[in-house]
């Protein structure tokens, strides 16, 4: 009898463990599945925010192809990626920041399109100038580099930009000299393709609220 009772005690203790194993293995696989579910969650979040983004950025590009048509379909300016080229012939002579009849023509001929466009969004528009790889001439005693001459066509882009009627809070100025060509500098006519000012929309600065009492900052 007692070897009985033993034997049920036994069994009872077996049901008992497989039973923990068994909520164990449950529980264990409840936590997978929320941990999966979580992360398909979060990939289908991030792909929703990417198709997000990929729309903004084909409808931006629409915006100014529309905005910007006249000039595009003349050849008079490209649009790459939301970037806006024009070339450094039409708009200066060789190692000159003066501008061009022409090219003064034609950025009086883009105010209109780009201030509406920019009116509407939170967005500046950053003037670049670039250069070649061909360092200035020792006999040109205006500019010290490529960096200064890049920066001075920028700024008189920007500058007669602002004369023909351009908000000077929707612009601002950058250089980059000899850096990011659009081709490799090989021969005469890729340096001349380097040789550019280009115009892109980008967004505004955020500003950062005060911290201090009453809005000043200390």
């Amino acid at each position: 009898m007692r070897d009985h009772d033993a034997d049920i005690d036994s069994m009872s203790t077996t049901w008992i463990s497989f039973a923990d194993l068994m909520t164990g293995l449950l529980g264990a696989f409840v936590l997978l599945l929320v941990a999966v579910m979580a992360a398909q969650l979060d990939m289908a979040s991030q792909l929703e925010n990417e198709v997000e983004k990929r729309q903004v950025a084909e409808q931006k590009r629409l915006s100014l192809e529309q905005a910007l048509a006249a000039p595009l379909a003349s050849g008079r300016i490209t649009l790459n990626n939301g970037r806006i080229g024009i070339s450094g012939k039409l708009l200066f002579r060789f190692n000159s920041d003066q501008l061009e009849p022409e090219g003064r023509q034609l950025l009086k001929s883009l105010v209109p399109p780009l201030r509406s466009y920019l009116q509407t969004r939170e967005e500046m528009l950053m003037v670049s100038g670039f250069t070649d790889d061909k360092a200035v001439s020792s006999s040109n005693r205006e500019f010290a580099d490529n960096w200064e001459l890049s920066a001075q066509r920028a700024l008189s882009v920007t500058r007669t930009l602002i004369e023909e009627g351009m908000p000077s809070s929707f612009l601002f100025a950058a250089a980059f000299g000899q850096e990011q060509p659009l081709v490799a500098n090989t021969s005469e006519q890729a340096r001349a393709q380097n040789r550019r000012v280009e115009m892109a929309p980008v967004p505004k600065a955020k500003n950062a609220p005060d911290a201090s009492p009453g809005g000043r900052t200390p």
